[in-house]
């Protein structure tokens, strides 16, 4: 049995790299700095006990292949030992690309904001299609027991990561994809840690659509101008999402309740479909819109595709309801780009338009985490009515690279939002705790477990009650 051994096993994609692996029959290991959930749980289900800690004596003489996750590098004794003992090894990407992608026609689902969510919307229509694909997501789809599946045709589905392959590959994972279908719905500067600047980006994603076949397709975002513009570096039939007139494919007569959101799918003019999706927010319009045009490029007609979408159930983490108490409504959210929790915000807004709403913010992703980023956070937390910043989780960056949570929380209240900024994860729960009142809803957003915040708050609320 080939054995391969995972070095970082525990970031989303891997752990979800690692079960796919041991479904397909290879013994399976690996290590990380620490467990944190939500893959430690997903991990510990699949069998799949990871080696806490760095160790080069966890490289034995057994190991047929080494997957290499991007967040190690030089220096981690691991990768050293298998450095030094000319060991085969590869980035995710390649492990993807060669074991699950190759010879299928896949799907790579790409773009700054909301990839995650409409993989997994276009997965679950697919299956509901009863067409039968294999998929990856970057996060834990909530109408499936697992972040993949192997699937049984040759259709693919796939998040599309524009972030570093490995250490030895700083090129994008979605290059390695082989992508038959591209959609893209934003191109937003992101990952400063990566890239120089939005030119820098641009080139990713222009290379990622300089890839699909002639017989493929390419769906780009209409609403975004980025986006659009990707289509001059097409080889294949491009056609274009949003609700922006002139779109292929349009959403109207938007309308949403009670948690709800109902529109009408018109392609080239004509109505195709009536969605009836249990989510909200207009950026959840455009995933579904997305999902119903990539669904359609591999043959699904879109009635079939809205059929399965009004049965989607969100992504973990994505705007999830975490519980309610006194009153007070507790959501959880992975915005950790401006754009990503402006939008957030308005769609809390939007459901809810007589509560005061809470935005708790982790300044924690290499995106978060930076200054270039200070002024456009400051507009994006202001769509709430009360601002807690938390403390910059990362402190490896410059005084001229690292955002100013401090400031951040005076340029937000300079805009007539209070805010404060607050050091500890206990200061938080106090302060809300203690402020929050009947009818309002708490938005906390974070790539990370941000300290347990979610359940210590309500915890704080019940005991007050």
């Amino acid at each position: 049995m080939t054995s391969v051994y995972l070095i970082g096993i525990c970031g989303t994609a891997m752990a979800t790299l690692a079960a796919m692996l041991k479904r397909r029959g290879l013994h399976v290991r690996g290590s990380d700095a620490h467990a944190y959930p939500p893959m430690d749980g997903f991990l510990a289900a699949q069998g799949i006990t990871p080696l806490l800690g760095y160790d080069a004596r966890h490289v034995t003489d057994d190991i047929d292949l080494v997957v290499v996750g991007n967040a190690v590098s030089r220096g981690n004794p691991e990768v050293e030992a298998v450095l030094a003992r000319r060991m085969h090894y590869v980035s995710l990407p390649e492990m993807l690309r060669d074991s699950f992608l190759r010879g299928r026609r896949s799907i790579v689902v790409a773009g700054t904001h909301g990839k995650t969510t409409t993989t997994s919307m276009l997965a679950w229509a697919l299956v509901e299609a009863h067409a039968e694909p294999g998929f990856l997501v970057g996060g834990i789809p909530r109408n499936f027991d697992a972040s993949f599946r192997l699937g049984r045709s040759d259709l693919f589905v796939i998040e599309g990561d524009e972030y570093d392959s490995a250490f030895f590959d700083k090129t994008a994972k979605f290059l390695k994809y082989l992508p038959f279908v591209a959609v893209v719905g934003s191109v937003e500067f992101d990952h400063a840690d990566i890239y120089a600047d939005l030119d820098a980006l641009r080139l990713a994603f222009r290379r990622l659509v300089g890839l699909v076949p002639g017989n493929g397709r390419i769906l780009l975002g209409a609403d975004d101008e980025e986006a659009r513009g990707l289509g001059a570096a097409a080889h294949c039939p491009v056609e274009t999402f949003g609700v922006a007139p002139g779109a292929d494919w349009r959403a109207v007569g938007v309308s949403s309740r009670n948690g709800r959101t109902r529109f009408t799918v018109e392609h080239a003019g004509e109505h195709v479909a009536q969605v009836d999706l249990p989510l909200i927010g207009a950026f959840n319009v455009r995933n579904a819109l997305a999902a119903t045009a990539a669904a359609s490029a591999v043959g699904i007609p879109p009635e079939k595709a809205a059929a399965g979408l009004s049965t989607f159930r969100g992504v973990r983490r994505r705007l999830e309801r975490r519980g309610a108490a006194r009153g007070v409504e507790v959501y959880d959210d992975f915005a950790h780009h401006p754009t990503a929790v402006r939008e957030t915000l308005a769609a809390v807004r939007e459901t809810a338009p007589a509560g005061r709403i809470w935005a708790v913010f982790e300044p924690r992703s290499a995106t978060a985490c930076r200054r270039v980023f200070q002024r456009a956070f400051a507009e994006a937390l202001a769509v709430a009515d009360r601002v807690v910043i938390g403390p910059v989780y990362r402190s490896g960056l410059s005084e001229s690279e690292r955002l100013s949570a401090p400031t951040l929380a005076a340029d937000i209240a300079e805009a007539g939002v209070p805010a404060r900024h607050l050091d500890s994860v206990d200061d938080i729960v106090d302060v809300v705790g203690r402020e929050a009142r009947d009818g309002d809803l708490v938005v906390v957003m974070s790539n990370g477990d941000f300290g347990g915040v979610h359940q210590r708050l309500l915890d704080r609320l019940a005991a007050a009650a």
